[in-house]
């Protein structure tokens, strides 16, 4: 990777993590693109930067972040059906993340999902986190599972779960921007744990490896504070529509790309 990749993908992070547009695939996609390889260092980088955005959730939502204790406890146990799912599943989801072509069918099945989500779910209940029961917030998590297969989107995943449950747009969304916090933190200890076991921080490049990871979230971290503020706006003022026609139409066109050049292979 180069400097350019590097700021390239931290952007590519920064306005996808939040979005239901999947981060993951438009990552996986981008990468291949430029050529990148998916060696140790890029998928290190991949998960470190999703960090650097979603950090900029408890700047923007901080007095949340110290409200309550049960806030904490929801956030536990929505995370607790991903754990379980990420320890049994881990090592078919590393190969599924190597697949533009998941990616694609699973962008462009999300989307039709999204054309039609705000006549599904029209009359919300709870338009707060503090009204979200424990056991809405269990549903809400197995429905974040979803987002395992590259391209489904986890913020699409656990929105359309929350809108499920008669959570409305905005508190669907904030809440999984909350979610996002503990499933992506302890996702990223854990392969920097297994990213140490096999020695990648004893590398000859290590110290232009971390200027790289330094940059990839900073930049990844500014993005995503921008990228949060609009979409709640936008979300309040257009619903999801829009998200489900630019994913079909990004699912299409990797199709074709996919068919019909190496590019994506």
């Amino acid at each position: 990777m180069n400097l350019f990749q590097v700021i390239i993908l931290a952007i590519i992070e920064g306005i996808t993590e939040f979005l239901p547009v999947s981060s993951t695939g438009h990552m996986v996609v981008a990468s291949a693109l430029m050529g990148i390889g998916t060696d140790e260092f890029v998928k290190l980088f991949e998960v470190v930067i999703q960090l650097g955005a979603i950090l900029a959730v408890v700047v923007l939502y901080f007095k949340r972040f110290v409200r309550s204790v049960d806030f904490y406890i929801k956030l536990v146990i929505a995370v607790i059906p991903a754990v379980i799912a990420g320890l049994l599943l881990k090592k078919y989801i590393d190969v599924l993340l190597e697949s533009p072509l998941v990616v694609a069918i699973a962008l462009v099945v999300g989307g039709v999902i999204l054309l039609f989500v705000d006549d599904w779910f029209n009359r919300p209940v709870v338009k707060d986190e503090k009204n979200i029961s424990h056991m809405t917030a269990f549903k809400i998590g197995v429905f974040q599972c979803l987002a395992m297969v590259p391209g489904v989107s986890r913020s699409a995943a656990s929105i359309v779960g929350g809108m499920s449950q008669k959570l409305s747009r905005t508190a669907a969304a904030e809440f999984s921007f909350f979610l996002a916090v503990p499933t992506m933190f302890g996702a990223t200890v854990k392969d920097l744990w297994d990213f140490k076991k096999k020695g990648l921080f004893d590398t000859p490049n290590f110290h232009q490896d971390i200027k790289f990871l330094i940059i990839g979230s900073v930049v990844a971290f500014i993005v995503a504070m921008i990228a949060i503020k609009s979409f709640i706006t936008f979300l309040e003022k257009r619903g999801f529509k829009l998200f489900g026609v630019y994913r079909i139409i990004a699912g299409v066109v990797i199709i074709v790309i996919y068919f019909t050049g190496s590019a994506l292979r």
